[in-house]
């Protein structure tokens, strides 16, 4: 999908993965709305776009970010990076996992995603078909390795990322129709904000157990795949591993 004269939608898109995949778009020549709980303004402005601060769970946020978007240019992508990541294990020291804690992290990676993809394709529908493949929209959704190789203390993790994985076909198959492509990217072990304020010889060595290259992954190539996913229109209802060959260990 050729980007010029379309608006993107990047959740998560203040910092980490988001922040790159931002700036991967803009310079492809899209208008980028940031739709983060994170103060997005100051790389809005360095991008030309726009930034708007909310939860992405929530039904108002999403329309009121797809409305935003619009108003820059017709929807063409949306990009979903916004995730929580917290560990704990089904029993724990102090018995098993509170309820509440299994929830958040649900809501946020999972039912977050749905609901921006839901409103996002709304108006993606209603674009003029772009090419002769009359391509109308792209959504890209973050899941992770720990989908298929989720460790201990991952429970609510690796089964919100799962459940992501899980939509991806359905999705894609249901949108086709209205000539919009659903595509997911599951990364391992990379630069984001959470990994970054760990001890730097626990990166080191988390880095080192990525079989080629030996480091962790680069937020630039996170979003160089998002942006060729945009670019190559037979690339569709597919979930696809950026991990370095990594497989995880149970612990």
């Amino acid at each position: 999908m050729k980007l010029d004269g379309y608006s993107a939608i990047v959740t998560g898109g203040a910092s980490g993965l988001g922040a790159a995949t931002a700036r991967a778009l803009a310079g492809a020549g899209a208008s980028v709305l940031l739709a983060d709980l994170q103060d997005g303004a100051a790389l809005a402005a360095e991008l030309g776009g726009a930034a708007i601060r909310g939860d992405v769970a929530e039904p108002d946020f999403a329309e009121s970010a797809v409305a935003r978007a619009v108003e820059l240019a017709p929807l063409g992508v949306l990009v979903n990076c916004a995730g929580v990541g917290s560990a704990g294990r089904i029993l724990g020291r102090d018995g098993p996992m509170q309820l509440d804690a299994y929830t958040r992290v649900i809501r946020v990676n999972l039912i977050g995603s749905f609901n921006m993809l839901r409103v996002a394709a709304g108006a993606m529908a209603k674009n003029a078909p772009q090419g002769s493949d009359g391509e109308r929209g792209v959504i890209v959704n973050t899941a992770s390795i720990a989908a298929y190789d989720g460790q201990v203390g991952q429970a609510a993790y690796a089964s919100s990322k799962a459940g992501i994985v899980g939509l991806t076909l359905p999705a894609a198959r249901e949108l086709a129709r209205a000539g919009i492509r659903v595509v997911t990217i599951a990364p391992g072990l990379f630069e984001t904000p959470m990994m970054m304020g760990l001890p730097a010889d626990v990166q080191a060595s988390l880095g080192a157990s990525v079989p080629y290259p030996p480091r962790l992954g680069m937020p630039a190539e996170y979003a160089a795949l998002a942006l060729h996913i945009v670019a190559n229109t037979m690339l569709n209802g597919e979930t696809i591993r950026l991990d370095g060959a990594l497989r995880m260990a149970p612990r």
